[in-house]
Order: structure tokens, then sequence, then C-alpha cells
């Protein structure tokens, strides 16, 4: 790593989003639809690229979840165009004015939408990620310093690339989106110091990142990813429908932090329910994990340890716990969940309620798949990532999580006595 190279990247970045800033709707977009139109016609060198970085994680031994991760596809590009697509359909942020008020002296305060300025993305290993980030932070005003995963460096250079000279194409500075390329271990931590650079740092990925992030940025960071997301089998459910559910949950995709980890069963209804879907879930390959109270029921199965209920498998993996009713599920959850997505299958509009009031979690449901908990499902184009705080910005973040505001007052001549 070239001793300047980060500072020089991030103070590039600083100077293009105030360019960004100031850009029209039209502009943004025109320059949105360049990008997918260049992804859409390099499909075959993006392909190519990613092939290296996958040869090399298999020569490395990375796991079957991880290279999934990993992995991009014709119909992962058309995904990622299509991500793009949304958000150039998606109204833009800045400029909103948010709130108007005349005082009784005359001033005229008007609270509008601004970008945060420059904008800190470090990932791991998905490359969709780059586009999502990086088109993201164009859409609403924001300069982007890509710091993506060693394993996809081949991927993230040649997309990096690509919207550079898209940008470069329809007259905005190619500065708005660059790459930290080095796989110097030091490289994050360097780039965490770029405080006159850059306003906020978004780690997406593994609770060691986002650790590793919170306890050495000299920015502020917005936390986002881990995903010990949970499914609560209530004693009234339809047992149908809880399977389908927690099945989806965990086998659509479970390389992904909205996929659940831990499967809570109501006491009344386990010896029914379980083996049930412990039949659906060996026949999918899912090593079941369970308490004592589980293991009787399924003898077959491995015996959870603590460490368990914490633990994000991203993998074909899940540990299953039986309660006393909903009360137990939530004091469980609180414990040991990440604050993400949890879910309730019920016929109990009581259970429910309590079940939606009672748990810290950024998203809730009822008689639904976590698997919802996403950007481009909730209708706000490709997300930035699933913040798990509580400061600034809860969920899903689409383009208005990743805005701030400022005051603008007009007056004719008022003086402050």
């Amino acid at each position: 790593m070239r001793k300047n190279d980060i500072e020089n990247k991030c103070k590039k970045a600083k100077i293009a989003s105030e360019f960004l800033a100031t850009a029209s709707t039209q502009q943004k977009n025109d320059a949105l639809e360049e990008i997918a139109n260049q992804i859409d016609l390099n499909r075959e060198k993006i392909l190519k690229e990613n092939e290296k970085d996958l040869i090399n994680g298999q020569k490395k031994g990375l796991s079957k979840a991880f290279l999934e991760r990993l992995a991009l596809s014709n119909s992962k590009i058309d995904s990622i165009i299509e991500g793009i697509k949304q958000i150039i359909s998606l109204e833009d942020p800045i400029g909103e004015i948010i709130d108007l008020t005349t005082r009784p002296n005359g001033l005229l305060i008007k609270k509008v939408r601004v970008p945060l300025g420059t904008i800190a993305i470090i990932y791991e290993s998905r490359p969709n990620v780059t586009v999502d980030a990086a088109t993201l932070c164009l859409k609403s005003g924001n300069a982007a310093v890509l710091k993506g995963g060693s394993d996809a460096l081949n991927s993230n250079k040649i997309l990096v690339s690509i919207i550079r000279n898209a940008l470069s194409k329809k007259d905005i500075p190619k500065d708005c989106v660059s790459l930290i390329e080095t796989t110097d271990r030091n490289a994050v931590k360097e780039l965490l110091t770029k405080r006159q650079y850059i306003d906020c740092v978004i780690p997406r990925g593994g609770a060691g990142l986002i650790k590793m992030v919170v306890e050495n940025s000299l920015i502020p960071s917005i936390e986002t990813g881990v995903g010990n997301c949970h499914a609560f089998v209530e004693k009234t459910a339809d047992l149908k429908m809880a399977e389908e559910i927690v099945f989806n949950a965990k086998v659509q995709r479970p390389s992904v932090c909205n996929a659940i980890e831990t499967l809570l069963v109501d006491e009344e209804i386990s010896k029914v329910f379980l083996p049930k879907m412990a039949e659906r879930f060996q026949k999918a390959n899912v090593e079941i994990r369970g308490c004592s109270k589980t293991k009787k029921i399924l003898p077959n199965i491995k015996l959870a340890k603590e460490s368990d209920w914490y633990e994000e498998y991203l993998d074909l993996i899940i540990a299953v716990k039986i309660v006393k009713g909903v009360e137990d599920a939530i004091k469980h959850i609180q414990k040991y969940g990440s604050h993400h997505s949890e879910t309730i299958i019920t016929k109990n509009e009581e259970a429910a309620k309590k079940f939606l009031d009672s748990i810290d979690s950024a998203a809730l449901y009822v008689n639904a798949s976590t698997r919802f908990t996403d950007g481009f499902e909730f209708g706000l184009g490709a997300e930035i990532g699933i913040s798990t705080q509580k400061i600034h910005a809860r969920g899903p973040m689409g383009l208005k999580e990743i805005t701030s505001y400022k005051y603008k007052i007009i007056g004719n001549g008022q003086i402050r006595t």
C-alpha cells in the first residue's frame, strides 16, 4: 500500500462530493442509467473477473456458503441492473422540505434534506454490494469510498472501473466512486482515521468486521448486518403455514443476514410440529442443534451449546429451542438476538401484538418470512445495509437513510434583541 494512496482517494472523494451535492436529479439519473447500460454490456468481463475470485476462493478452501455470496451470474447481474433501475425510479430525496415553519417574527425556517457527504462502505465478499452502495450513494448525492473484501478484489475492480467510466461519460467526477484496492490488513484501520474527508462509515458484514470498525473508527459509524434472526411458532399457529415460513426463512438463501438462525417452538405443539419440520430440514441437508427438550423429540440431532444461541451461522445450520409461550420466546430473543429480524407464526392477535411491541429489533413480522428484510423488498431500491442500531437509521437503509438535513432561514431584516 502506497503511504498516501488511501488519503488521496478520500481527499478526491471529498472534492467530488461537493459537485454531487448540487447535481440535478436528471444528472444523477442519467449517470445511473449509463452505469446500468455499461454493466449490461460488460457482463462477459464481469463474469470472467468473478471467476478468478471464485477459483482463488476454492484454492483457499472457502466454504460453500462463502462462495455462494461471492459468486456472480447472469441472473445476479440482472438483479443488480433491476436494482439500479428501481433507484432511478425513486424520488430524489435531496432538496426535500422536511418541515416548514414561519416564526412570529416573520422568519421562514425550512428544514431541507441534504447528503451526508462522503461515505466509506467497508464490506466483505459480496460484489453486488459494490454496485448497490455506489448507486445509492450517487442518487442521494453522496460520494462513496468502497473497501470490499480481498476475496472479491477482481470482481470489485471491474465493477468500479465500469462505474467510473460511466460517470465520466456523463460529466460527473469519477472520484464520486472509488475503491481502496490494497489487501493490506492495515488499510481499513488507516481508512477509519480519515475524518477530515469521510463523514460516515458503514461496515457491512459479520460481527468481527463490525466490532473492529466500531472500536477503531474516528468517524461516526452505522452498524449493519449481523443477523441472528428468530422464528417463533406459537401454539395457535397454522402448522402448515409455519412449516413453509420457517423452511423459507432458513433454506431459501441461508448465507444472508435475514435468514433465521434459531427456531423457537411452543412446548404445547412441539411434539406435533418438530418431527415434520425436522424431516423437511433433513431433506434439505440442514443440521439441527437443539435444546435438551428438543433432543428428546429428535434424538438424532446435536445438542446445542450455549454459544449456538448467539451464532449467526450463514449456513444450513439451525438452533432449535422449545419455549413456554410467547413471554419465554421474547426473553430468549432479547437475550441472544442481534436486533435484526424476528417472526412469530400465530393465529392469536394478542400474542402477535405482545411480540411486536416487546422485542427490540429493526424488523418484526407476523406470519411471514424474515427474508423480506431487504431494501428491494421494502420498495427502497438496493440497500446500503440493514442497520441494527437506533441512532440515525434502522432496518434496510435506502436513499433517505443516507441523508441528513440542514436549516435554511429566510428573513427580511430581523435582528435578535
